[in-house]
């Protein structure tokens, strides 16, 4: 199954860094796209990475606004807030698309609980219907360890979303590496253009076995992820410690509570000289400051250059 020498679809979820008074750091943010794009990564902005379910329109737009102008090429989350037992909100879907194509961007659907809690038959009809309103889309399986309205699909849903011609790729995470296989060889099968996107920041070398990322790992080091990239689509063996270092990154940060990556991502941005605070979201929870020497570590020893 593993496929050597395929050109990686690469995009990586921006980190929204804060200062010290609880403000988004928009000068990060900006460099922080700037970098990615520079790269040659896809940035993907108000996704988890950029605590999009606890920012509001205004910091939605803002980071729009700073990503359009930087690159034509990127994804953002359509994020509907919900409860549990909600109906779907197709009419939120669409004001939330409608914004994020207004900004040349292409929107990724996170899930909700009016979406996720029907049936197999209305989630493809709900995925069909937003799909109708946009020249391209992007799914979403994420597992409840990250959030509670999360839902990994059946097969069958799956087959549906396959069908679905703007709907060009989905994010898959579920952090299980057979399920994500059953998709490739579905797609392989169905619709071999279509993007499964690994979310998988415990397996990123899915890629070796035709999956391409969208993942939250990839915003602590994009230049990394670039060089890896780089080195699988030009059969370099290089490619094996670029991603044994990464993976190591991803094994020490995305330990539970999962949501806490996005602490160490700042501190990993911090200690490379990039941001100039590590605070994150008021209500995203943090890691021990004992992580700090291990990420210091990381960053002096990883291959960068």
């Amino acid at each position: 199954m593993i496929r050597p020498r395929r050109k990686i679809r690469g995009i990586s979820a921006i980190l929204l860094p804060f200062q010290e008074n609880g403000d988004p750091d928009w000068t990060g943010f900006s460099a922080h796209v700037q970098r990615t794009v520079a790269v040659g990564l896809a940035p993907a902005v108000n996704m988890d990475t950029g605590f999009g379910n606890l920012i509001d329109d205004s910091i939605r737009r803002r980071a729009l606004e700073l990503t359009q102008a930087e690159t034509n090429d990127f994804v953002a989350g359509a994020f509907v807030g919900d409860k549990p037992g909600a109906a779907f909100d197709d009419g939120e879907y669409l004001r939330q698309m409608e914004m994020i194509q207004h900004h040349g961007g292409t929107p990724v659907i996170f899930q909700s609980f009016g979406l996720t809690g029907q049936s197999d038959e209305a989630i493809v009809a709900s995925y069909a219907k937003l799909a109708s309103h946009a020249d391209a889309l992007v799914g979403f399986e994420l597992s409840d360890v990250f959030a509670p309205f999360g839902k990994i699909y059946s097969m069958d849903v799956y087959r549906g979303l396959l069908g679905i011609d703007r709907l060009i790729g989905s994010k898959h995470s579920s952090l299980n590496r057979e399920l994500e296989w059953q998709r490739l060889l579905l797609r392989d099968e169905l619709r071999p253009e279509f993007h499964v996107f690994t979310g998988n920041d415990l397996a990123i070398d899915m890629v070796m076995y035709g999956s391409d990322y969208l993942l939250g790992l990839s915003t602590f080091a994009p230049d990394v992820f670039a060089r890896r990239d780089a080195a699988w689509a030009a059969g370099d063996p290089a490619f094996y410690e670029l991603n044994d270092w990464l993976q190591y990154l991803g094994f020490l940060t995305f330990r539970p509570p999962v949501p806490a990556y996005k602490h160490s991502a700042a501190m990993f941005l911090k200690l490379r000289g990039q941001i100039e605070c590590d605070h994150t979201h008021p209500q995203s929870p943090k890691r021990p400051e004992s992580d700090r020497d291990i990420l210091r570590h990381i960053v002096e020893q990883m291959p960068t250059a």
